[in-house]
C-alpha cells in the first residue's frame, strides 16, 4: 500500500508563517482584535521553541504561543498586554522557571479535529524539555456575563463551575487537560465582555520537573553570536564619469569592512545620488530622482553581488526607488536595501520624508517596518528622519531587533544632530546598538544634494557594560572613512535582564502601549 501524506501536523512556527498566522487570528477574533504580523514575528523571533502551528492539508488551521518567564511574573497580578509585551511575546528569563501561553486560537472550520488539545499537548512537551516547574495561563471565562447578576463577584462564578453547579465549556475543558484554577485575573483583557474582562489563572504543574534548576532556557544568548562586528562608511559624494566609477568606490570599502571580517558594513541615505554627477546637464529636482530611479535593479545586482562575493551583511543605505501601486499607478520612494551575505534582499520603505523630499522630489512615505532575520540576530533599519520617531524603533525592539541602522543624509550640522541624539535616545530607551552612516562632500551640480554634514557612529546603551559615553565608535566630522567596532550581543542581553535600569522590563503596559497600523 502506498505512503500518504499526514493531513493533521503540528510544527514549529516559521517566520514565513506570519501573514497565514495573522488571516487565522483575524477570522478567529476579528480584525480589531487579531494579531498583526509583526507581533507574530516578535513571538516567534524572541522564543521559537515555543510557538506553533496546526498544519491541515497544508493550511494554518491552529496557532499556540509561549514564552518562559518567572514563577513571580506568572503568579503577581497581571493584564494581557503587560504579561505577553504587548502581543510581541518575550525572549525567555534567565532565571525562568514556568512556560507561560498567551493564545492559542482555531480555525472555527476545523474545531473537530481535537486541534486544541494537540496544541496543549505540545504545551506540556516543551515545558518538560526545558524541565520547568510547570505551564501557567489566563483563560476565559465566556459563560459569566450570562451569569453575572446571579454570581457578582467573578470568584464566587469559578466556584461554582468547580462544584460543578455552573456549565462552562472553556474553565471546564482546560480542567480536563489538568489544568488547576488558582485565581481571578480581573481586567487581564479588558474587552473581553462575555468574560466581564476577567481571566482565570491556571496552572499546570509538571510532575517531571526536577527539584531544583532546570535545562539552560535557549534564549537570544544561545541563537546569536557572543559579538558581531559592524562598520559604517562615511560616504564622499563626488563628481564621477560612469556608474563603474561609483561600483569601484563602494566596492573598496566593501573590501575594507571585509578585510577586517566585519559581519555588517552600512552605508548611507542617498549615496546612490552620486550617480546623477554622470550628466551632462543639470537636472531638474523631479527629473533628476525620475532619473536615479533608472538604476534600481543594476544597484541591486551589484550590491547582491557584493555581500554574497566578500561574506559580509550589507545595508545599502538608500536609493530613490519607483515603486508601482496597480491600476497603472507608481510613486517615487526611498528606500533602504539590505543585502545578505546569503543571497537574500530586503526593503526598508522610509515612512516619513522630509519636507524638502516632498517639495523637491515629490518622495512619498512608504510603509510597513519589518525586523529583519540575519545570522547575527535580528536587526531593523531605520532611515534618517524615521529616527526621529520612537514610535518605529520600539516597534522593530518589540519584534526582536537587538541592533538597530541609521543611513542618514544631512546637510548641516544642526540636521546631524537631531539624527545623533534621537539616534543616542533610541538606543537608551530600547536597549540596543544603534549604528548610523552618513555622507559627505559636494554634487555642486546636482539639486538639493550640494552640501553635506555628518559624523557617523556605532552607539551603545549607556550601561557599565559599554562604551562610557555610549559610543563604540564615531568618525571625524565631514572625512571619508570607515568606523569598525565589536558590539557585544552578550552584554546587550544580560543589560536587558539585569541591568542598572531595564526599560524594556519597567515599561508601564497599563498606561500605555504603542499600537501599529499594519498596511
Amino acid at each position: 500500500m502506498d505512503q500518504t501524506k499526514a493531513k493533521l501536523i503540528i510544527r514549529p512556527a516559521a517566520v514565513a508563517d506570519a501573514p497565514a498566522i495573522a488571516r487565522l487570528s483575524v477570522k478567529v477574533y476579528g480584525k480589531a482584535d487579531a494579531f498583526t504580523r509583526a507581533e507574530i514575528r516578535g513571538q516567534i523571533i524572541n522564543f521559537p521553541e515555543g510557538q506553533f502551528v496546526a498544519e491541515y492539508d497544508g493550511k494554518v488551521v491552529g496557532h499556540c504561543a509561549t514564552m518562559i518567564v518567572t514563577a513571580d511574573q506568572a503568579f503577581r497580578p497581571h493584564t494581557w498586554e503587560e504579561i505577553s509585551n504587548g502581543g510581541y511575546g518575550r525572549p525567555p528569563s534567565d532565571d525562568g522557571d514556568v512556560l507561560y501561553g498567551f493564545e492559542i486560537c482555531v480555525d472555527p472550520d476545523y474545531r473537530r479535529l481535537r486541534i486544541g488539545q494537540r496544541l496543549y499537548r505540545k504545551r506540556r512537551e516543551v515545558c518538560q524539555y526545558f524541565e520547568l516547574k510547570g505551564i501557567a495561563f489566563a483563560g476565559r471565562m465566556p459563560g459569566y456575563s450570562r451569569r453575572k447578576r446571579q454570581y457578582p463577584n467573578p470568584a464566587d462564578y469559578l466556584q461554582a463551575v468547580r462544584d460543578k453547579k455552573v456549565r462552562d465549556q472553556v474553565i471546564q475543558f482546560q480542567m480536563n487537560e489538568g489544568y488547576e484554577p488558582r485565581e481571578i485575573l480581573p481586567d487581564y483583557i479588558p474587552n473581553d465582555k462575555e468574560s466581564g474582562g476577567n481571566a482565570v489563572l491556571m496552572y499546570w504543574t509538571n510532575p517531571l520537573a526536577p527539584r531544583d534548576t532546570g535545562k539552560a532556557v535557549p534564549g537570544f544568548k544561545e541563537r546569536v553570536p557572543s559579538s558581531v562586528r559592524v562598520a559604517t562608511v562615511q560616504f564622499q559624494m563626488r563628481k564621477i564619469e560612469t556608474i563603474d566609477q561609483f561600483e569601484a568606490q563602494v566596492e573598496y570599502w566593501i573590501d575594507v569592512a571585509a578585510d577586517y571580517e566585519s559581519d555588517f558594513v552600512a552605508f548611507p541615505e542617498l549615496f546612490t545620488l552620486e550617480l546623477l554627477s554622470i550628466e551632462e546637464k543639470k537636472l531638474q529636482p523631479v527629473e533628476a530622482i525620475e532619473k536615479i530611479a533608472e538604476y534600481t535593479e543594476r544597484f541591486v545586482e551589484f550590491m547582491q553581488r557584493m555581500a554574497v562575493s566578500y561574506n559580509i551583511n550589507i545595508i545599502g543605505g538608500s536609493h530613490p526607488t519607483r515603486v508601482k501601486l496597480g491600476q497603472g499607478k507608481s510613486e517615487i520612494r526611498n528606500i533602504a536595501y539590505t543585502f545578505l551575505r546569503d543571497g537574500a534582499v530586503h526593503e526598508t520603505q522610509k515612512l516619513h520624508p522630509t519636507p524638502s523630499e516632498r517639495k523637491w522630489w515629490n518622495i512619498k512615505g512608504g510603509y510597513g517596518a519589518n525586523v529583519i532575520p540575519t545570522d547575527c540576530g535580528p536587526i531593523g533599519v531605520m532611515i534618517c528622519y524615521d529616527s526621529e520617531f520612537p514610535e518605529l524603533s520600539r516597534h522593530l525592539v518589540n519584534q526582536g531587533a537587538l541592533m538597530l541602522f541609521v543611513p542618514f543624509c544631512t546637510d548641516e550640522r544642526r540636521g546631524f544632530l537631531r539624527v545623533r541624539y534621537c539616534c543616542q535616545a533610541r538606543a537608551v530607551e530600547n536597549q540596543c546598538y544603534v549604528v548610523t552612516s552618513g555622507v559627505v562632500g559636494n554634487l555642486p551640480n546636482v539639486e538639493n544634494m550640494d552640501v553635506h554634514y555628518a559624523e557617523s557612529a556605532i552607539l551603545t546603551p549607556s550601561d557599565f557594560p559599554f562604551a562610557r559615553d555610549g559610543v563604540a565608535a564615531d568618525t571625524a566630522a565631514n572625512t571619508e572613512t570607515i568606523a569598525i567596532a565589536d558590539l557585544s550581543l552578550d552584554a546587550l542581553l544580560t543589560a536587558r535582564q539585569s541591568g542598572a535600569v531595564q526599560n524594556l522590563k519597567d515599561r508601564r503596559f497599563d498606561l500605555y502601549r504603542v499600537e501599529w497600523t499594519q498596511q
